[in-house]
């Protein structure tokens, strides 16, 4: 057996394989042996028929089995020998190959396209993406304990509006000119009366039951920073956002916050020891903080990520790529169709596949088992605490068997994955560009996180 191979360009190779007699024919003569052991042709005895006339029902079909399995192995051995960084396996090149005639051949030559996986040079100096870090002001903080103490609050259902405070839940449409479009999609909102700027229309309000529908202009109704949150606009559409909508109430909600108080330190922070107010905001604050770091972090991974797609520069090998994709696409799916969809449909995928392989040869961007497993176990030692009859070592194996179960569905890990993969490439990221650091408002990067 010989195999060479011949570069056809920069990234795409000729791989020639021959294969001799000697090669297989030691296989192929043990099969048909065991072929006429448990033959059973008309006029002899089972294992009786002459070699010849097992040679003429079967010969070929062993020999064309054969010769494919001595061909795969010797092309995976070679793939590997070589260190030949592949994309994809090697295609069959038909037309230099032919049709191989088993019942008369004896030496097979085979030709075998293939294609060197694309080596980015990424210029980490140039890429364009900031890392942003928000600011959080006391104001923040103050309108996070608003929030828990109604997350907190005692919950009630009104018969009907009577106060600033009363939530009220609903669906509405845009109308036209006054009146109903039939094609009119339907959205949910939820906000409180308080939030109404105009005291005419808030007036309207009160008295209003579930399943009441009323007519509000938006911009009059609400501040564009209330239009903002409440329709989930960006900032500069909500400024131009004046519709005018037909409300159904769906639903209404009366809160009473909790107080600030031990009880509500207790419940937001158990065993911490907090007593006073002060206290808890510090700790509300270090929350916030901690949060959209986090977020900054993902921003910041996506916009290196996007940087990197925008500026692609790897040279592919197009005309092997497509033969590649069409050859295994779904039966049916030609090489024209391939070549027709090619800018929408196969290369945005394929840039990304290209990219994180060379990611991963500039750093680890992968979890590893062990380490979904260790994550997995911090989280069921902050919910599973250890019985007061167990020893360290029993709790410790006992989470540890847990995780490892719970790991071994690669579903039930795939959100923890995620996040440790993210972890990975922020830090690679962090590493190699070195990103500027900016500080930002909470409004500020709510409205990039919506770019």
């Amino acid at each position: 057996m010989n195999i060479t191979r011949e570069n056809v360009s920069d990234l795409e190779l000729l791989i020639k394989v021959d294969i001799n007699e000697a090669d297989y024919s030691e296989k192929v003569t043990k099969t048909l042996k065991d072929y006429r052991q448990k033959a059973n042709m008309p006029g002899f005895r089972k294992g009786t028929a002459p070699m010849g006339l097992i040679n003429k029902h079967y010969k070929p079909a062993v020999m064309a089995d054969t010769v494919q399995d001595t061909l795969n192995e010797a092309l995976y051995k070679y793939i590997t020998d070589e260190k030949l960084d592949l994309i994809g396996l090697p295609i069959s090149n038909n037309e230099k190959t032919g049709t191989p005639d088993f019942e008369h051949q004896t030496d097979f030559t085979f030709y075998f396209d293939a294609a060197l996986f694309p080596q980015m040079n990424i210029d980490w100096g140039k890429i364009d993406a900031k890392l942003y870090q928000v600011k959080v002001a006391a104001k923040d903080v103050d309108e996070q304990i608003e929030s828990v103490c109604r997350n907190y609050g005692k919950f009630e259902v009104p018969a009907e509006i009577t106060d600033d405070s009363d939530a009220i839940y609903g669906h509405f449409v845009e109308l036209e000119k006054g009146q109903k479009p039939e094609d009119a999609k339907e959205k949910y909102l939820t906000f409180e009366v308080g939030k109404v700027k105009d005291e005419e229309i808030k007036k309207s309000l009160m008295g209003k039951k579930a399943n009441d529908v009323l007519t509000i202009n938006v911009a009059k109704a609400f501040a564009a920073a209330d239009i903002e949150q409440i329709f989930h606009l960006p900032a500069a559409e909500a400024k131009k956002y004046k519709a005018d909508i037909e409300l159904t109430i769906s639903s209404l909600a009366h809160i009473t916050p909790h107080e600030v108080n031990q009880e509500l330190f207790d419940k937001m922070y158990p065993g911490a020891g907090i007593t006073t107010a002060d206290q808890f905001k510090k700790n509300l604050k270090k929350d916030i903080e901690e949060s959209y770091a986090r977020q900054c972090d993902i921003m910041y991974v996506n916009d290196v990520e996007k940087w990197l797609l925008d500026n692609f520069s790897a040279e592919l090998p197009t005309d092997f790529l497509q033969r590649y994709i069409a050859s295994r696409a779904e039966k049916g799916t030609s090489l024209d169709e391939v070549k027709a969809n090619w800018e929408t449909m196969y290369l945005p995928s394929i840039k990304v596949e290209i990219l994180e392989e060379n990611l991963g040869k500039e750093g680890n961007i992968t979890p590893s088992h062990a380490d979904v497993v260790n994550e997995v176990s911090k989280i069921l030692k902050q919910r599973d605490a250890k019985n007061a009859e167990e020893t360290d070592e029993a709790y410790e194996k006992r989470i540890l068997d847990m995780a490892e179960s719970i790991a071994k569905d690669r579903q039930n890990v795939e959100q923890i994955y995620g996040r440790l993969r993210g972890d990975m490439m922020f830090k690679l990221f962090n590493e190699k560009a070195k990103p500027i650091t900016e500080k930002i408002s909470i409004k500020e990067f709510v409205e990039k996180a919506r770019m």
